[in-house]
């Protein structure tokens, strides 16, 4: 199994996970062979990507953190709750809560969690498919530093409700491609206060997701905003949710750009350790990040290009590689399977779309 690209070059593969909408409908079921027109309808629904079974990644198989029924479950709740009118005043705790109980427990159910991002978004659904995902990440950093399950549910609920302020903001100006004038910047950046009004004046929804609201967008350097905050004066559970925001907008594809791969954008958020982002909630994060997730193709400093087969939880950089081109360009007739940390010559250089 491997995660590709929509287009002519996998027609005739067949799909290997079945595809939901956020109306929880099966949009497509596992074993459909990709024609041009299903390729046509997945791209006419907003999807870019499909993970598929070929020949190449046979056997390969992608673990799931959360299982995608539970997945799409909470972003389809999700949907709905952040589509009511009254949403622009107040939200349901019971509702969000239990949610985010969820959550919790699929998480818990791992006792190394590592997330793979399987998830298969329409970008259409981005909106919906963020916050969720901005939660997930939230809990699995707020476990690594030891949170209570009381402050990881407030936790849970302050970052799956932390961009709640945009439902005050123009759609077109939240999806504008282009770069925003300086008045639509400010505008946009107000909600952060939307958000702080709307869960401050929603009954049992407590400070800490308040503050994810308003303070998800300061950086440790001061450079944020709204208030220009600096180190800790920032809520801790705002700078985790900082991380994860950033880190999952950085790495889904949206309508105006291509998402990065997840091991160059942990590349540039560590350069940007302690001026953007804490160390510490980085280091907390990374732990359960795959760089390379599995299914990936790679490209090794022999020339060789392979796909990621096994993760290595001790060695992330590296991880098993199935080797399927040599140096040359010639596939090989069989792949081989190199352990990258029984060969410390070999390393990865680059990833590539195949």
């Amino acid at each position: 199994m491997r995660k590709v690209g929509l287009g002519d070059s996998i027609n005739g593969s067949i799909l290997a996970r079945t595809i939901f909408t956020l109306d929880n409908d099966v949009l497509l079921t596992a074993g459909t062979v990709l024609t041009s027109r299903v390729i046509k309808k997945l791209l006419d629904y907003g999807i870019t990507e499909v993970y598929i079974e070929d020949e190449m990644s046979q056997g390969i198989a992608v673990p799931e953190t959360i299982k995608e029924e539970i997945l799409t479950m909470v972003k389809s709740q999700v949907k709905a709750m952040m589509t009511l009118p009254e949403i622009k005043t107040s939200v349901d705790v019971n509702k969000v809560t239990e949610l985010i109980e969820k959550l919790l427990t699929e998480i818990l159910k791992s006792d190394d969690v590592i997330i793979n991002l399987s998830d298969i978004r329409s970008i259409d659904d981005y909106t919906f498919s963020h916050s969720v995902n901005v939660s997930i990440f939230s809990l699995i950093t707020g476990i690594t530093l030891d949170f209570s399950r009381e402050s990881l549910k407030d936790l849970g609920i302050g970052s799956l409700l932390h961009d709640v302020g945009k439902v005050m903001i123009d759609k077109k100006l939240l999806d504008k491609p282009s770069v925003l004038t300086l008045s639509e910047y400010e505008e946009v950046k107000r909600h952060t206060f939307y958000g702080y009004d709307i869960l401050r004046n929603s009954p049992g929804i407590g400070p800490m997701a308040h503050s994810i609201a308003l303070y998800h967008h300061e950086r440790v350097d001061g450079s944020g905003y709204p208030y220009s905050l600096k180190g800790r004066d920032i809520p801790l559970a705002a700078r985790i949710t900082a991380v994860a925001d950033v880190y999952d907008a950085l790495t889904t594809t949206r309508s105006y750009r291509k998402g990065m791969h997840p091991s160059h954008v942990i590349d540039y958020m560590y350069s940007l350790s302690d001026k953007h982002f804490d160390s510490r909630i980085l280091k907390a994060f990374f732990q359960h990040i795959a760089n390379y997730p599995i299914g990936t193709g790679v490209i090794l400093n022999t020339g060789e290009k392979g796909i990621i087969s096994e993760y290595n939880h001790v060695m992330p950089n590296r991880p098993v590689v199935r080797i399927l081109f040599d140096a040359k360009g010639n596939k090989l007739s069989r792949y081989i399977e190199r352990d990258l940390s029984r060969k410390p010559e070999c390393r990865i250089v680059d990833v590539w779309d195949f």
